[in-house]
């Protein structure tokens, strides 16, 4: 599937803030990564100055009994304080994560003296291990913050540089052109709808935006088109109003519409339907953009646009954001999961 983007434009992008945070523990990726990393340092040291298999399990589980309580304590004490840890330097973030991973060590040497596991609370070595820990997962977390942002920004360039479709804007200014002296009204509706979508385009929308934004660009688009196709484009919408605040990239659902149109109703004489549903389960918000696919038409392209809205959302919401698609008994359909 070709990327079928029909804005175009360079827009300039933001400037860092002076002052931000640089790594950030409130996600659920972030709690799983540092847990893994935690426990696989546990596995590992416990394995130094052990007899055998049932030692070194014995050794691993009690560590595990400290160290894993220390790690989620660091993570929610740093998610609490999220907002004062992003008022200080870069430098101070840093020692500050440092020193959280020194008390948190300091606690898990605690619970352990505490149930007896340890006859000698080794508490310098705990606070030292504790803080060193700590400042790897930090570091970790801004290289992959540091490497979020290029990423982030190629996918937005892909997203409105060079890719304008012109059919679609010579189609669109003709249907208009048919429409003035027949129905005026209709007309100028039309282009209401055309100049919208790339004011949308033209504005910088930040790192996100609401569902609610989202549908409404697409409503414009889909409105656009069914003046072109008529009773070709055979529309459904199925929105949950409860789902509305849920954020996501902005425009990441423009080529799903698009995709939609071009490949369901676009190679088909009698048309497709274009079903658009939103729904809130939960904590998690569930979108789908379904279409029909003419008879003998198999997989779309080279899939393009939909990995470039699968990184997307990656990006946005790492491991709690869900990207599938896939052809079934006729009907095309993209499922994308998001947190509420």
């Amino acid at each position: 599937m070709h990327d079928s983007q029909i804005f175009s434009t360079f827009q300039e992008l933001p400037r860092p803030a002076s002052n931000h945070l640089v790594f950030d523990a409130c996600h659920v990726g972030v709690v799983l990564r540092a847990v893994l990393f935690v426990e696989a340092v546990v596995v590992v040291g416990a394995m130094f100055g052990v007899g055998g298999f049932e030692a070194w399990v014995t050794r691993m589980a009690s560590v595990t009994g400290g160290a894993l309580p220390a790690t989620l304590l660091w993570l929610i004490v740093a998610c609490l304080l999220k907002k004062p840890l992003s008022r200080l330097p870069t430098s101070g973030q840093y020692v500050a994560g440092a020193a959280l991973g020194a008390l948190a060590g300091l606690y898990g040497c605690g619970l352990l003296a505490l149930v007896g596991v340890l006859e000698a609370a080794p508490w310098v070595a705990s606070g030292c291990a504790g803080a060193l820990l700590s400042a790897a997962l930090v570091s970790a977390l801004v290289w992959r913050a540091r490497g979020r942002t290029p990423a982030a920004t190629a996918a937005r360039l892909s997203e409105l540089q060079s890719r304008i479709r012109p059919h679609f804007l010579f189609n669109t200014l003709n249907s208009a052109i048919a429409l003035v002296r027949a129905e005026p009204a209709k007309a100028e509706a039309l282009l209401e709808d055309l100049s919208d979508l790339f004011r949308h385009a033209l504005i910088d929308q930040g790192e996100s935006v609401t569902l609610a934004a989202e549908i409404a660009l697409a409503q414009r688009y889909l409105a656009i088109e069914q003046v072109r196709f008529g009773e070709r484009l055979q529309l459904e919408w199925q929105l949950d109003p409860a789902a509305n605040s849920a954020r996501l990239p902005p425009l990441l659902l423009q080529p799903l519409v698009e995709n939609a149109v071009k490949h369901g109703v676009e190679p088909s004489a009698t048309g497709a339907q274009v079903k658009v549903s939103t729904q809130l389960r939960g904590s998690v918000v569930v979108i789908k953009v379904t279409n029909t696919v003419p008879a003998g038409q198999g997989e779309r392209g080279n899939g393009v646009a939909l990995a470039n809205v699968r990184a997307r959302l990656r990006l946005l919401h790492d491991v709690q954001g869900q990207f599938q698609a896939g052809l079934k008994q006729g009907v095309y359909q993209v499922r994308i999961e998001l947190p509420a």
